[in-house]
């Protein structure tokens, strides 16, 4: 008889009573946990990569949609969906969202407010890229510049700090992390002359344990970069997730732009814009930094995933960070150190710089480089939407193959002088004159990377660039998706489409895979509204509505 009770309860608690129990040791193997989606990047090492095969390259083609969850919004949605036990917990700027995973059935809604005059100051989208699960706790960022922790359970508040000040330019769209029982989260708004970074808050109490500046001040370490007080209006936002090595205890995190883009009025290094940090999860501290593009002028932000890898280098296993970095190079890192091994160019055109000096890990800057901070006008190439921006790549490691959404295309740049006003544009360029696109030629390309020589195995040209996150699988396949609204799957060895599928908007989500009772699942949002749709001027993007949905879809159900 005690048996069946225990037995009762332990069902009628299912699945919130093991919800609650998820762990640190959890989230330190989500990447290889093929039942759950744990961690933003699909494991601490954001490779983005499934063990999974159920679907594979064989049967792809004959992928469906299961169902679909509106969510109530028209802005972008590039939220990575959370799965845990059967659970989907997916965010927009406005909510956070429970959903059953088999059946798209709501189980709790929780609302964010946040004062009307917010969107003013956000440079580049109304979005939020999703939440962080730990302890029976989401945690996730608000566009006002707030952290939030709610119950999975029933999506109550559990408490809310106030990261900056949103009058002042900050905003926060980054999803957390939570690495070494600390979540971590950055910031946004280098547009807008503010101070980047990177805070540290007790999950329990909501309490912020530690903060630690991206731009550091005159007598701190690197402050001797930036000359007079310009480092109060540094930049050097940290406005996507980093990654996690559990086994030392280091965060890597990305670092964006100085600001403001006129490089003149900022004459040095300007550390820590433009870097990765190597930091201490409890401490914040900086074990290591690198710095991949000294004394910006072009925006070249390098938030976009430290995916950590272990390749051969010399026929030795190294621990490395791979990176398809914005100013047009990708980079292999040793982690434990900060020192690169290789920087290769991974896009066809690259001319502000022919190449790194991988002594000094310096860019060898060319003409174009020299003009633009002399103030003349340059075409640059890559723009400052870079040679990928944010969306995530992902990183086959049986394959050795990083698979990305590239941009190719230029931009028509001089800079202008820039007075500072509170919550207004900071940039100092001339944004009137434009991208510099090529006539009949793709403005991006799905790639597949060798990380060690920046070389294409194959590439998927797209008149329209993909602004989507990449999943690869162990079942040879390769998911991501249009703006135009197809979720696309292509063959992981030969770049070939195997399958697409229209959805009601335009794919700027980040595409997860898990397996429930024996049924592979991939997910992925769709809602147009981020960066290249508000700024390039694109027409042949009218046509595409906006409204954001979850999507899942798997084989025919027998």
């Amino acid at each position: 008889m005690r048996r069946l009770l225990f037995g009762a309860v332990v069902a009628a608690l299912a699945p919130w009573g093991v919800a609650q129990a998820q762990t640190a040791a959890d989230l330190a193997k989500g990447q290889n946990d093929t039942k759950n989606v744990l961690n933003y990047g699909m494991g601490y090492d954001l490779q983005r990569y499934s063990k999974l095969t159920k679907i594979n390259k064989g049967n792809v083609g004959k992928l469906v949609p299961l169902w679909h969850y509106s969510l109530d919004d028209n802005r972008a949605e590039e939220s990575q969906p959370i799965v845990h036990n059967g659970i989907i917990y997916i965010t927009t700027h406005a909510a956070t969202m429970a959903i059953e995973a088999k059946s798209g059935k709501q189980l709790w809604k929780t609302k964010i407010e946040y004062p009307p005059e917010v969107p003013r100051i956000v440079c580049c989208g109304i979005i939020n890229r999703g939440v962080a699960i730990y302890d029976g706790k989401l945690f996730r960022t608000t566009l006002d510049a707030q952290v939030q922790a709610l119950d999975a359970k029933t999506g109550k508040q559990l408490w809310k700090t106030k990261a900056a000040e949103f009058k002042e330019g900050y905003s926060m769209t980054v999803a957390p992390l939570v690495a070494d029982g600390v979540v971590i989260t950055g910031m946004s708004g280098a547009e807008f002359g503010t101070r980047g970074f990177i805070d540290g808050y007790n999950p329990q109490t909501g309490e912020r344990m530690w903060r630690t500046y991206s731009v550091p001040m005159p007598g701190e370490p690197g402050g001797d970069t930036w000359p007079g007080d310009t480092a109060k209006l540094g930049g050097g936002s940290t406005w996507i997730t980093g990654s996690y090595d559990p086994e030392t205890k280091t965060v890597y995190w990305g670092i964006g732009n100085p600001g403001p883009f006129n490089a003149a009025v900022r004459k040095g290094d300007n550390l820590y814009t433009d870097s990765v940090l190597a930091l201490d999860p409890q401490t914040g501290k900086i074990k290591w930094h690198y710095q991949f593009s000294p004394n910006d002028p072009f925006d070249y932000d390098s938030v976009a995933e430290m995916v950590l890898a272990t390749i051969n280098v010399g026929g030795k296993p190294t621990k490395v960070i791979i990176n398809a970095n914005r100013n047009g190079f990708f980079y292999v890192i040793d982690r434990a150190t900060g020192k690169p091994i290789a920087a290769n160019k991974y896009i066809a055109e690259v001319n502000w710089a022919s190449g790194v000096d991988l002594k000094t890990g310096r860019p060898i800057e060319t003409d174009v480089a020299r003009k633009a901070r002399a103030g003349e006008q340059v075409e640059v190439q890559p723009s400052l939407l870079g040679g990928k921006n944010w969306q995530p790549m992902s990183y086959d490691p049986t394959k050795n193959l990083a698979f990305a959404n590239t941009l190719n295309f230029g931009l028509n740049y001089k800079s202008v002088p820039q007075e500072w006003k509170v919550g207004e544009w900071y940039l100092g360029i001339d944004l009137t004159l434009g991208f510099a696109f090529k006539p009949n030629t793709p403005r991006g390309y799905l790639k597949a990377i060798d990380p060690m020589t920046g070389k294409s195995k194959w590439q998927a040209p797209s008149d329209i660039p993909r602004f989507s996150g990449v999943l690869s699988t162990a079942g040879g396949v390769v998911f991501t998706g249009q703006l135009t609204g197809e979720f696309e799957a292509f063959d992981s060895d030969t770049g070939k489409k195997l399958w697409e599928f229209k959805t009601g908007s335009g794919i700027e989500g980040q595409p997860v895979t898990w397996e429930q009772d024996g049924v592979q699942y991939v997910a992925v949002t769709s809602g147009i509204g981020g960066v290249y749709s508000i700024f390039a001027g694109d027409e042949r993007l009218a046509a595409v509505p906006p409204g954001g949905s979850l999507w899942v879809f798997g084989l025919p159900r027998q």
